[in-house]
């Protein structure tokens, strides 16, 4: 992705936030200058990789397949540092028909919560022992009620609604067509991106970065130390 593109999304996902009356902290903010000032004191954002993502999962149609995240808080599956913390939350910003790839966690358990917008649709898949698709039913938590859905099945989730995913269970999702981009809330056990995801067909989960112009605010994978 060419950074210049990255900081049109970058604008754009900060003006929808607004227009949710969603805030961030100010460390989303931050420029490369500034970054550059940091030292320790700011360690728990780089080693739980705090901050701001922007993937097009190697399709090189952001639009058609990819996503806008801002890690809140993290905890880290190793650092003993960080055992205190065992959750993080996220906000992900999911335009209408943008898709996130079929994909499971081998570990993270997560609710994923449609905080505004849009409504998101969300298809689902048992994983089989050798982590393909099984033809079984579904059976998750929708707000606390449990739901049953075919193998392959898809739910819609309007705002304010929500469902548990636990680990192993694939999904892809999408905004509806028709209904406004889609502002998502997750709320799950610790996450790391670079080691947690298992996706069905292989994907690049973080873009290399054409550097056209000089970057906005840095993603969380271009924190100096």
């Amino acid at each position: 992705m060419k950074r210049s593109a990255i900081n049109a999304l970058l604008r754009k996902a900060i003006s929808f936030l607004h227009e949710q009356n969603f805030r961030l902290p100010p460390f989303a903010f931050w420029s490369p200058a500034e970054w550059a000032t940091k030292g320790i004191e700011a360690d728990e954002i780089r080693d739980c990789m705090l901050g701001w993502d922007v993937t097009d999962f190697g399709s090189g149609d952001f639009d058609r397949v990819g996503l806008t995240l801002f890690t809140l808080r993290n905890g880290h599956l190793t650092d003993p540092k960080y055992r205190h913390k065992p959750y993080c939350e996220k906000i992900l910003i999911v335009q209408e028909q943008q898709v996130t790839p079929m994909h499971f966690h081998w570990s993270k358990v997560e609710d994923i919560i449609n905080r505004g917008g849009g409504n998101l649709v969300v298809q689902l898949c048992r994983a089989t022992p050798d982590d393909g698709l099984s033809d079984e039913a579904v059976k998750v938590s929708l707000d606390g009620m449990r739901t049953r859905v075919k193998a392959g099945g898809e739910v819609v989730l309007r705002p304010g609604e929500s469902i548990c995913l636990p680990s192993r269970l694939y999904h892809k999702f999408w905004g509806e067509a028709g209904r406004g981009t889609v502002l998502l809330g997750e709320v799950s056990t610790v996450n790391d991106d670079k080691v947690d995801n298992r996706f069905y067909e292989a994907v690049g989960r973080f873009p290399q970065i054409e550097e056209d112009e000089e970057p906005l605010y840095l993603l969380f994978s271009g924190y100096p130390r």
